[in-house]
């Protein structure tokens, strides 16, 4: 029987397979390979269609879009459209906007949003056609707030309810910087980093992709008669107008010479301008940073310090990132273009840089122009060759020039990943389907007979690899790493396809194809290119000399090494009078706190900064045994300061003025740890707690839900475990379960643990009934990896995990979403989702001579503004994986979160509470623990289990605070702890939450 079952199994699967009835998940959550398989289904002819189990949920790319409108012979517009700003045919209830004048316009929208908002204008068409839009408009500058936020406003635009593609979602309007000039020196003679001010003009930006995929404007395909244009956003700006206007025409270089003067003017008699790149008149990005070189030919000279004489590098890569310049004609006439630039960051890969002239590009070949791989500093002139350089023609007076990162030539190569991308999950998920999620290695599969669908599969995505693999090479000119890794994720298909039997057994190797595939997206992604010089040559004139020669090189090499050996270095300092600062976070963190405090901290107060890196946080307790501790500290294990304080090493925070002011900014549930005697001895920094992550395409497959309470978690599951999928928990999340059922951890004088109230036994058998009653794995080694796989596409996870997503799946993007914990309803209906998590915080020591400066920095340090920039700038400097989660509530609405992201963390947010910290409060984690392994993994009940572990807890607490005399030798209790008690969610969220 056992044998016809599993024939009438596959004889059913092969029928599914050939009616075209199996699940396979559409890319169109992703990029569809074309516009014909996001429009029709098929990407070029002879190509099987991919049937979407999302498919109304996610739009299709830009370009395949606009290669569908190309297909169809779609015109362009004729005829210009103008919208004046004030003119809403509707709003959003609530919409913060006004009309009036700003900036020296009358009449302009003043949209004063700090929520999501949506604004409509009705417009008529005269005729049918392709339109780009243009918008002129201005930032909102509040002049009273004391920090201003660099982020641009990004809107979604949808088109009578709907957005044509996907970039519409997401549509970024920048704003213009510079940096303050000139540079301010140090007493030691380097450079401090300057301040971005932010340029207060006007500005006119076409509607374009915000990640620089294409170099041109967005176009929209729109017929004759009404259409309702609708601007959804999250920050506020002033709108003067909309324009709708005929498709930008750009010429070939052939055609732009035609339209030059015959003659050269007086410009032949010229000198070669130069401008340094370090001084440049603006750019979109404050990540765009002034850097140091030690090359001998930089102007000015490093000579071995820290001297800005470039700009650029990792911190100018991203698509769209623009730096602006400008220069003065004396004579007009024709001119070449040349620069002096390093690209030495990716080997073997060509940047490009869309270059701009007075705001355009005045021909196409400078809509993408290719800077080639070199390991030094090169003189690069701009044309076809160095003996043929484009010239320009250029009217005597004031002019500007541009450069903006783009990857529009690896956009083909990208739309073509994701097809493969796409095509392996729904591989991996057929090959799921027909084992049930079981690898069972001896029995036998006759895959050419019974399922050749899949070997059909898989030779396409051979096909699409080796297209990739080609398109690649004729972009980039040679081989490179990203080259290197299609090519092995080739062999590795090949080598599946040798033996088809053993397709049901390869979903790791199809994993690690996928994985190596997508691996090539932040490199093909990545433009950094630092720049030192700009030239503008009168044409026919020689550029000077732009790279130096070995002797200049050996002679910085030799005088490089001898300053190495130099004392002369901040960090080494002792003078008394510095504010000693050691940070337990990375090198990179402690570089960008000393840049801060340097650039904001030290010219505001005059008092001097010096940060240490911390390698091992309990050099703390051994520095304060011997005296030598820090003034403060930052990043400390959210149960060091209590240990600390305890024991009279750090200061009662709350005896400070201005305390008050900075404690509001945190939640109560989050400074519960640093509460000991009446006082609070630290503040949190950063804070992770927990929420609930799923595969959305998975989820959809199965008919599944995002659970809302654990009721539906439970009900859910069977359906998941018979699909051969599961739900992750991490089995030591004991203040979820405990905190959601209305349990304590100490009794209100915190004497003793509170655990034996019936509300923490309920909590600690549900914790302990998902993995003995209802199958949750007990340990998984990689809920990442499992995710990401597949096998277990719902699951708790900390911050972490979002970043790990973010920076080491992109082949996922979109299939995954965030959703707050499920939780525990309570008798007035409310789903509560308490939860607790990791911190890490910031103290002054009780040794510090300098303790009120040192209370002026921790103010500087932990407000919202210093939080907000900091967090900006690490991750605009070093990208997504360095994403600061501060616990200041203000500054983590000012990151760079998408509107769901940002939802989930502040619905999850009101309800986080972690654990008070009193002497003897070690032993409750460890207990808990202790008795979910003796009633998960040996059998015990749950309630002797727990009861065991409270009487362990009691003994430790009370042995504690005989010792530190809360408990006099009678054993009579002296004073007691009174821990702070946290019942109700934070509603300090509430202004920030969407209404």
């Amino acid at each position: 029987m056992k044998h016809i079952r599993y024939i009438f199994l596959i004889l059913l699967l092969g029928v599914m397979l050939f009616a075209g009835t199996f699940p396979y998940a559409s890319s169109s959550v992703t990029r569809p390979a074309s516009a014909a398989d996001a429009l029709q289904g098929s990407e070029e002819e002879g190509d099987p269609p991919v049937n979407s189990t999302i498919e109304s949920a996610f739009e299709p790319y830009y370009v395949d879009v606009a290669r569908t409108w190309e297909e169809e012979g779609a015109r362009p517009a004729r005829e210009s459209i103008l919208v004046p700003g004030t003119r809403l045919s509707g709003q959003s209830e609530g919409a913060s906007v006004t009309t009036g004048s700003y900036a020296g316009k009358e009449e302009v929208l003043i949209w004063n949003n700090n929520r999501t908002e949506w604004i409509e204008y009705e417009i008529e068409v005269p005729a049918e056609g392709m339109y780009e839009m243009v918008l002129s408009y201005h930032a909102l500058i509040d002049e009273d707030a004391v920090y201003q936020s660099y982020r641009p406003t990004t809107m979604a635009v949808s088109f009578d309810g709907e957005y044509v593609f996907n970039e519409a979602r997401a549509i970024e309007f920048a704003r213009m910087f510079r940096d303050e000039l000139p540079f301010k020196k140090d007493e030691k003679g380097n450079h401090i980093r300057p301040r971005p001010i932010e340029q207060n003009q006007w500005m006119r930006q076409s509607f374009q992709d915000a990640e620089g995929t294409s170099s041109l404007p967005l176009k929209w395909k729109l017929t004759e008669g009404k259409h309702t244009l609708r601007l959804q956003s999250f920050a506020p700006i002033v709108i003067d107008q909309i324009e709708l206007v005929p498709p930008t025409t750009i010429p070939s270089y052939e055609e732009f010479q035609t339209t030059l003067p015959e003659n050269n003017g007086n410009a032949s008699g010229s000198e070669v301008i130069v401008i340094e790149a370090e001084h440049m008149q603006a750019k979109n990005d404050v990540a765009i940073q002034v850097m140091t070189d030690q090359d001998p030919l930089m102007s000015p000279d490093a000579d071995n310090k820290l001297i800005f004489n470039a700009i650029g590098g990792t911190r100018w890569q991203n698509g769209g990132g623009a730096i602006t310049w400008s220069f003065t004609v004396p004579d007009s006439g024709r001119y070449n273009l040349g620069i002096r630039a390093y690209q030495g960051y990716q080997s073997s890969k060509k940047v490009y840089r869309k270059i701009m002239i007075d705001g355009k590009v005045p021909f196409e070949e400078l809509l993408a122009y290719p800077i080639s791989y070199s390991t030094s500093w090169q003189g690069l002139v701009i044309g076809q060759s160095v003996e043929e350089p484009y010239e320009i023609y250029l009217e005597k007076g004031e002019h500007t020039l541009t450069l903006a990162a783009t990857y529009a030539p690896y956009s083909p190569v990208l739309n073509e990943q994701e097809q493969v991308l796409a095509r392996i999950r729904d591989l991996s998920e057929n090959i799921n389907t027909i084992t049930g999620g079981v690898e069972d290695t001896a029995r036998t599969w006759r895959i050419k007979e019974n399922f050749p669908e899949l070997i059909t599969r898989t030779e396409e995505i051979k096909q699409r690899l080796e297209r990739m693999e080609t398109m690649l090479l004729e972009v980039n000119g040679e081989a490179d790493a990203n080259l290197q890794s299609l090519a092995t994720a080739i062999t590795d298909i090949e080598d599946i396809l040798r033996y088809p039997n053993d397709l049901p057994y390869k979903l790791e190797d199809l994993s690690l194809i996928s994985s190596r595939v997508a691996s090539i997206t932040s490199s093909l992604t990545a433009a950094p290119m630092a720049l030192d010089k700009l030239y503008i040559a009168p044409a026919g004139t020689a550029f000077p000399r732009m790279e130096a020669n070995w002797g200049e090189k050996t002679l910085r090499n030799v005088s490089s090494f001898f300053h190495s050996f130099s004392s002369d270095n901040r960090l080494s300092s002792s003078e008394e009078e510095v504010l000693n600062i050691w940070v337990n976070y990375g090198r990179d963190y402690v570089n960008l706190i000393q840049e801060m405090a340097d650039q904001y901290f030290t010219p505001e107060t005059g008092i001097e900064v010096q940060v240490d890196l911390l390698p091992d946080e309990n050099l703390l307790v051994m520095a304060n045994a011997a005296g030598k501790s820090p003034d403060i500290a930052l990043g400390m294990t959210e149960g060091r300061p209590i240990e600390l304080a305890i024991r009279g090493a750090v200061e009662d925070l709350s005896d400070y003025p201005g305390f008050d002011d900075l404690f509001e900014q945190y939640s109560p549930g989050s400074t519960l740890p640093y509460y000991f005697a009446d006082g609070y001895y630290a503040l949190p920094e950063t804070q992770r707690f927990q929420v609930l992550y799923y595969r959305k395409d998975i989820l959809q497959k199965l008919g599944l839900g995002v659970p809302d309470t654990w009721e539906e978690v439970i009900e859910m599951l069977p359906t998941l475990q018979q699909n051969g999928y599961n739900f992750h928990i991490p089995y030591n999340d004991y203040m979820t379960f405990l905190y959601q059922y209305g349990a304590e951890f100490y009794t209100a004088d915190g004497m003793k643990t509170a655990l034996d109230s019936p509300e923490a036994f309920t909590g600690f058998k549900l914790m302990t009934d998902l993995f003995t009653v209802y199958g949750i794995e007990q340990q998984v080694p990689s809920f990442y990896q499992h995710f990401r796989d597949g096998d277990m596409p719902i699951g708790i996870a900390d911050f972490n995990f979002y970043l790990q997503m973010r920076v080491a799946a992109p082949e996922l993007d979109g299939w995954w979403g965030m959703a707050p914990l499920p939780g525990t309803e309570s008798e007035h209906g409310e789903v509560e989702r308490w939860t607790g998590g990791n911190q890490t915080a910031a103290a002054i020591f009780s040794n510090s001579h300098l303790k009120e400066e040192a209370w002026q920095f921790l103010q500087w340090w932990l407000s919202s503004e210093t939080q907000q920039r900091f967090g900006n700038d690490l991750e605009g400097f070093y990208g997504v994986a360095f994403r600061w989660n501060t616990a200041n509530l203000e500054a983590f609405t000012g990151l760079p979160w998408n509107e769901e992201e940002l939802a989930v963390m502040l619905e999850q947010w009101r309800w986080y509470k972690d654990m008070a910290n009193i002497p003897g409060s070690y032993f409750i984690p460890r207990e808990v623990m202790n008795a979910w392994n003796r009633t998960v993994l040996s059998g015990q009940n749950y309630r002797d289990a727990l009861e065991e572990g409270i009487l362990g807890m009691d003994r430790e607490i009370w042995r504690k605070a005989r010792e530190f005399d809360y408990i006099d030798e009678q054993g009579s209790i002296v004073d007691t702890y009174d821990p702070p008690q946290v019942t109700e969610p934070w509603k300090g969220v509430d202004r920030y939450v969407n209404p």
